[in-house]
């Protein structure tokens, strides 16, 4: 698998010829670049255009299958499952969605706008995820330290941050412990790789 950044809460992850988007950037975002790239799965944490841009990740007639709240799935090898949440993103009161995903082996746990450190009881009961994409700026999501408690209370393997900016991001690094990390243009992961890692956090550049 191979996993991509673009911005605000928008992480690509690609497997052979199978692309699924996590919350997909608007052109109506006012504060991220849209999302220029095709997808097969198009998941949907926010109905916020900083995360909702299903259009934007659609090529031609190809338009992704959308996945939009709380349920299971099973589409394209991946089996997804949405759970209900709370997001005060933009400064109001939103439903988030949580997402897991297995995905070319792999565990993904995708908190999306996720605005506490509160998590719904079916998530917390699953097994540690290898990897954990979670918000770390604060502004309506968990902050730097709220991020990092949720981390290791959900004994990730590997965390990509996202929805932070140079401030937040260097406050979260502290509290992981990991200051020295540099940004990378890609992650590209199997499950033999994940094995023995806990907490490893991965920055991934825009």
């Amino acid at each position: 698998m191979i996993l991509t950044y673009h911005g605000g809460a928008c992480i690509r992850a690609q497997a052979g010829d199978t692309t699924l988007v996590l919350g997909p950037v608007s052109k109506k975002s006012s504060d991220y670049k849209p999302t220029n790239f095709g997808a097969d799965v198009a998941c949907v944490p926010l109905n916020h255009p900083d995360m909702n841009g299903v259009e934007e990740a659609a090529r031609g007639e190809k338009i992704p299958f959308l996945i939009f709240g709380p349920g299971e799935y099973e589409v394209r090898g991946m089996t997804i499952a949405g759970f209900g949440s709370v997001s005060k993103w933009d400064g109001d009161g939103r439903i988030n969605t949580i997402y897991t995903v297995s995905f070319d082996g792999l565990s993904i746990l995708y908190l999306g706008a996720q605005g506490t450190a509160e998590l719904p009881k079916d998530v917390l009961e699953m097994d540690e995820p290898d990897v954990l994409i979670i918000p770390v700026g604060g502004k309506g999501t968990l902050t730097p330290a709220e991020a990092h408690k949720v981390s290791v209370n959900l004994e990730a393997k590997i965390v990509i941050p996202i929805l932070y900016d140079e401030k937040t991001l260097k406050q979260f690094l502290k509290e992981a412990g990991s200051e020295t990390i540099k940004p990378v243009e890609r992650l590209t992961i199997k499950l033999k790789d994940v094995a023995g890692k806990e907490n490893e956090v991965v920055v991934l550049g825009v």
